[in-house]
């Protein structure tokens, strides 16, 4: 039966991380795969979570399973954390919710549940967006589009471009946002610039879809929710895909959080309905260690302080990283400004160099990222960043 199917290549991300392993150069460098790490290339685990999961361990009665909508108090905690408590949809009653396996699972979620609403509605996606947002949403039957967002040649965000671009997406599409943080680019929208997004949307009267998976890594936890609570403030619906992989290191425990805002707290409990009957037929109950750690360090005051702290560490390391790279390159005298580096926010940045460019630091250099020039920043560390910096001046 098996013998019609066709060999598929790797992912290119997950191909790269094998290809990675296999090269037995002792300098090689990683800057691939989107996982935090510190200065011994380590991706360690979060202090407050560690403390919660000793505490859990030691608590913990029962391993039936849990209710639906995942755990309640995760839920409610990571609502808060995304709309802020005082958000008039959460005092409304007009958010329905589940937890979901990691921020991929709340995607597909919703992009299932889209295909209840309308199955030939088309999602608008950023152009370049993250590459799994792709297989995630067509997966699921939906259309996909893009509109214009970066311009690798000038190292910036076309905004106007963008702008334009919205402005022609008819009323009952969807248009796909990074709350903070874009991946691959690092390039984000300024707070202004959300503004004049919402009035398009207002105008054009299409759904926005954010995906909100590095909060805490751009400028803060709170400012990088500025987006998704203006929305969420002003327009009767939005859906929203969270991640708890990044901020809260959880990466292998796959936590997410899947979310609408409707119109009215009884349109609330329809969409609620339908989003557990969704989650019902793929993976049929969600699992509770994740959600329940995340919930442990949100409901108690000094793990949560201590969380924010750490968020806070690592948001700050990154951006010294950035800085490390665009100083080593101008010493070495790089003959392509990178100053735009400094710019970008989160994890990722985008060189912004040629894929054949690429490969030849991979084959050259043992230097390992993906073709579109996407890096982990968290990958540089002091021992790495002058040759990497060479690397990268030998290709330009």
């Amino acid at each position: 039966m098996f013998q019609v199917l066709p060999h598929l290549a790797a992912d290119p991300i997950l191909g790269l991380s094998a290809a990675f392993k296999q090269d037995t150069n002792p300098n090689k460098i990683d800057l691939g795969v989107g996982v935090y790490k510190d200065e011994q290339g380590n991706t360690p685990i979060v202090s407050a979570v560690a403390k919660a999961a000793r505490q859990l361990i030691e608590t913990e009665t029962s391993k039936t399973y849990i209710t639906p909508q995942g755990v309640q108090g995760f839920i409610d905690h990571m609502l808060n954390l995304i709309l802020g408590a005082s958000s008039p949809a959460l005092i409304a009653n007009r958010v329905a919710a589940v937890q979901a396996p990691g921020g991929c699972g709340a995607l597909r979620i919703l992009s299932e549940l889209l295909t209840r609403v309308d199955k030939e509605l088309t999602v608008w996606v950023s152009d370049p967006t993250w590459a799994n947002h792709i297989p995630l949403i067509g997966n699921a039957g939906l259309a996909i589009k893009t509109y214009p967002y970066y311009d690798a040649k000038t190292a910036s965000i076309t905004f106007d471009e963008m702008i334009d671009s919205l402005k022609s997406i008819p009323k009952g599409d969807v248009v796909l946002f990074h709350g903070c943080c874009h991946n691959p680019t690092g390039g984000d929208l300024t707070q202004s610039q959300w503004r004049d997004v919402l009035e398009v949307t207002e105008q054009q009267g299409f759904l926005p879809f954010f995906d909100i998976a590095y909060q805490g890594f751009g400028d803060g936890i709170n400012e990088d929710a500025y987006a998704v609570r203006l929305f969420a403030e002003r327009l009767p619906e939005i859906i929203i895909a969270a991640s708890c992989s990044k901020n809260f290191g959880l990466y292998r425990e796959r936590v997410g959080l899947a979310a609408i805002i409707t119109e009215s707290s009884a349109l609330k409990d329809i969409a609620q309905s339908q989003i557990q009957n969704v989650a019902r037929g793929i993976y049929s109950m969600p699992p509770s260690y994740g959600g329940a750690l995340v919930n442990m360090v949100l409901s108690d005051a000094a793990l949560k302080q201590e969380w924010i702290d750490e968020v806070d560490a690592m948001r700050n390391r990154m951006r010294s990283l950035r800085n490390m790279l665009v100083t080593s390159l101008n010493e070495k005298g790089a003959s392509k400004d990178f100053s735009f580096v400094n710019e970008q926010k989160g994890m990722f940045s985008y060189l912004c160099i040629s894929p054949e460019q690429v490969r030849q630091m991979r084959a050259n250099h043992s230097v390992y990222f993906v073709d579109s020039s996407r890096v982990n920043i968290a990958g540089i560390n002091h021992n790495n960043v002058e040759a990497l910096a060479e690397a990268l001046i030998s290709v330009l």
